[in-house]
């Protein structure tokens, strides 16, 4: 059963702790609210403003287990509180560890703080959990993508589109490298897992992931390096700085160029395009 008074004090407290500058808001001139607003909070939890604001109020109806892990993540909180959060509304929490789309506040902070630069916190399995404006516009916008199709190696295999982005010359090692990480991740995880569920969905889909599949390749790892060719600003080589959450099993992957390259000024002019200029998701 939902603890509305207490759902209610709960959201309260975590959004007065938290300051613009922390979730990368702007503070603006005139604020008197101590921590966020709502519909600061509203907006970093992806719902409307009235909705937000109706559960601080002890209104609405019962959150979902969607909408509640959208909040979660929206006001940075930590597995525990997360769970709290859960409990309060009358859900159970969310299982915990590799699997879990919750992505920690400290690599949240971390994330927050490059808004001008292409970055993405990732799954084990390639699902893009969040990402700044810039990495939407380098690799297309990750939040309109549902089920499988939210890794990266599963598109590669089953949407031309994927391979849109990266040379000819290099798709047969990217083919590799998804095969054998999906295998990695099988191995680590097991029959039943998701890995499992979605290499046989691969298996089923793709002649040439098949191929693959059966030579049972390991250890093929990616480049730091990252050559893409997008269709507004055109080729662009990219460093590939790779930050873990082993508890988790995410990955935040930070994206730059060489200063003064010919790259570093098609980065900065892909900034200035915006997502306007995203390759389809």
């Amino acid at each position: 059963m939902i603890d509305r008074a207490g759902l209610a004090d709960f959201l309260r407290g975590r959004r007065a702790a938290l300051q613009p500058e922390d979730v990368g808001l702007p503070r603006g001139v005139r604020r008197r609210t101590t921590g966020l607003r709502r519909e600061e909070a509203a907006l970093l939890s992806n719902m409307s403003a009235d909705y937000y604001a109706r559960l601080e109020r002890e209104r609405g109806p019962q959150p979902s287990d969607q909408m509640l892990a959208s909040i979660a993540q929206g006001l940075r909180l930590s597995l525990d509180e997360r769970d709290h959060l859960f409990r309060l509304a009358g859900h159970e929490p969310p299982t915990r560890g590799a699997g879990s789309d919750h992505v920690g506040p400290g690599i949240m902070r971390i994330l927050d703080r490059l808004v001008d630069t292409p970055a993405e916190i990732v799954t084990e399995l390639g699902e893009t959990l969040r990402q700044t404006p810039l990495a939407a516009a380098l690799v297309g916008d990750a939040s309109v993508r549902t089920g499988h199709a939210r890794s990266i190696g599963y598109r590669w295999f089953t949407d031309p589109a994927a391979r849109a982005l990266h040379p000819v010359e290099e798709h047969a090692f990217l083919s590799r490298m998804y095969t054998s990480g999906l295998r990695h991740v099988l191995a680590l995880r097991g029959p039943g897992s998701r890995a499992a569920v979605l290499a046989e969905d691969l298996l089923a889909r793709s002649e040439e992931f098949r191929e693959l599949w059966a030579r049972h390749e390991v250890g093929v790892r990616p480049a730091e390096e990252k050559h893409y060719v997008h269709p507004e600003v055109g080729p662009l080589t990219l460093q590939c700085q790779v930050l873990q959450d082993t508890d988790r099993a995410q990955h935040l992957l930070v994206y730059t160029a060489e200063p003064g390259s010919e790259s570093a000024d098609r980065l900065r002019l892909l900034a200035v395009i915006g997502t306007t200029a995203a390759p389809p998701a």
